[in-house]
Formats: structure tokens, sequence, C-alpha cells
């Protein structure tokens, strides 16, 4: 198991949460509150379940919540973009960071499935 926070799908949520603060800070203040503090949550959510799928017998289920969360951050940013409450230079630079923590988390996912779970109830003989 790697250190959580060198494999590059951490580095690219990481960037995401970086570009993500960026956007917020420049949002206009009636949107911060609602628009801009779900943006944040669900950033660092996505970091979180970086770490928890690394540390987990069965990645899957962090995995499919972790491209979950991928699917409603972008949406919110799209609105954000269509709004003209972020820019459309943050909203390009953010869809790259989700286009690589989304296409990163479902080679790890397919990765996952081909191997056995370790431990568990079975025959160790």
């Amino acid at each position: 198991m790697a250190i959580h926070t060198q494999l590059p799908i951490y580095k690219a949520a990481y960037k995401l949460f970086d570009v993500v603060m960026g956007a917020v800070k420049n949002m206009p203040r009636d949107t911060k509150g609602n628009m801009g503090k779900r943006m944040m949550d669900e950033s660092v959510e996505i970091t979180i379940l970086v770490f928890r799928a690394n540390v987990a017998a069965d990645k899957s289920p962090h995995l499919d919540e972790l491209l979950e969360r991928v699917q409603v951050i972008e949406l919110i940013l799209r609105l954000g973009m269509d709004k003209r409450m972020i820019s459309r230079d943050v909203y390009a630079n953010a869809v790259e960071q989700t286009t690589s923590i989304g296409k990163q988390a479902t080679g790890w996912k397919k990765s996952a499935a081909n191997r056995p779970l370790h431990g568990g109830q079975g025959s160790h003989g």
C-alpha cells in the first residue's frame, strides 16, 4: 500500500481542492455560503475517499462514492461557469483535475476487482 499523499490520484484531488479554493474566494458573496461551501465540501470528501480507498481491503465502495462526488462537483462547477460565478479558465482547470481523478479511480477500481481480497475467512492452507 502506497502512502496516499504520494498517489497521482491524491495529487490531482489536492490540486482540485486548491482550484476550488481559489474559485470560491473569487465568487460573489451571495453564492459563497451555498455553492462555494458545497464545492469545498465535495473536494475535501474526494481527498478523504482517496485515503479510504487506499487503506481499505475492499476499495470499490470508496471508489464508487469518489466517482459520484466527482460528478457532483463537476455539475456545480458547470453551473458556476454558466452563471458566470467562476471563470472559464478556472472551470477548465478544475475539469482537467476531475477528469484525471475519474480516470484514475476507474482504473484503480478495475485493478482492485481483479485482485482477491486479503484477510477474511477462507482457506489459508
